[in-house]
């Protein structure tokens, strides 16, 4: 294979199964490597891991906090980063104030469920808001992501929480973004919404952005429309090879 290799991050108590329905698509020209983020407590440390197993040039795709991971990436390393896609996340620090209390409140409220009842019962309150309402009553993947976040521990979880309550401002980071990039989330993405993505686009270089907007989908969108995700890596992956500014906006 002469294609870039394309590394694939996952988000909070992911791994990856969050990736697995993509790859027949990815797979067939390319090296793909999942990597996940150790022990690490901080964004800045699970960069620096990644980096660790990384080959001198590679493309980069994040999924949720894994995507916040790839903003510390391209902070650290940009010069070995040749495309980047950024799904179903955000760019900014804890809100200040109530807001930023608030967002506190609510992910410690899930650690507690964890440590005093199990993995699994904080994940089937947590996924409520996960995926599109119309898939909560599709129990092969709601167990398939059950069973992903029951393989973390609530100590893994823990770890995860501080470091997206300690996570750094990426807007530096797109406006100085000099590759191809891809920008994609589930139209039902409650935690994550298209409005957060639209303000993503517009402090980047529009010459080298494309946002992807997919339907029927919630915060999950690789494991909710595998096909759909998939065709729209696929169109940035040809944009990498091909160094294309073209975008299109679907």
């Amino acid at each position: 294979m002469s294609a870039l290799p394309l590394l694939l991050v996952p988000g909070l108590m992911c791994d990856h199964a969050v990736w697995d329905p993509l790859l027949p698509w990815l797979t067939a020209d390319r090296h793909c490597l999942v990597v996940g983020h150790s022990d690490a407590d901080a964004l800045p440390q699970m960069a620096r891991h990644l980096l660790a197993c990384a080959p001198e040039q590679f493309l980069l795709a994040g999924h949720s906090m894994g995507a916040r991971v790839v903003l510390e990436v391209l902070r650290l390393a940009p010069e070995r980063v040749r495309g980047v896609a950024l799904m179903d996340t955000g760019f900014l620090p804890k809100a200040e104030g109530q807001a930023g209390d608030d967002e506190v409140s609510k992910r410690f409220a899930l650690l507690q469920i964890a440590k005093e009842q199990g993995v699994r019962a904080m994940a089937q309150q947590w996924v409520r808001g996960m995926v599109h309402p119309d898939r909560l009553g599709d129990t092969e993947l709601i167990e398939r992501i059950l069973a992903m976040f029951e393989r973390k521990s609530p100590d893994i979880f823990e770890r995860q929480i501080r470091a997206l309550l300690s996570r750094p401002d990426g807007s530096d980071v797109l406006r100085g973004l000099g590759v191809p990039t891809l920008l994609m989330c589930g139209t039902q993405d409650a935690w994550s919404p298209p409005a957060q993505h639209e303000a993503m686009q517009a402090i980047m270089p529009p010459a080298l952005v494309q946002l992807d907007l997919i339907e029927h989908a919630g915060h999950m969108s690789p494991m909710e429309r595998p096909a759909d995700v998939a065709a729209s890596l696929l169109r940035w992956l040809t944009r990498c090879a091909s160094g294309s500014p073209e975008v299109e906006v679907h």
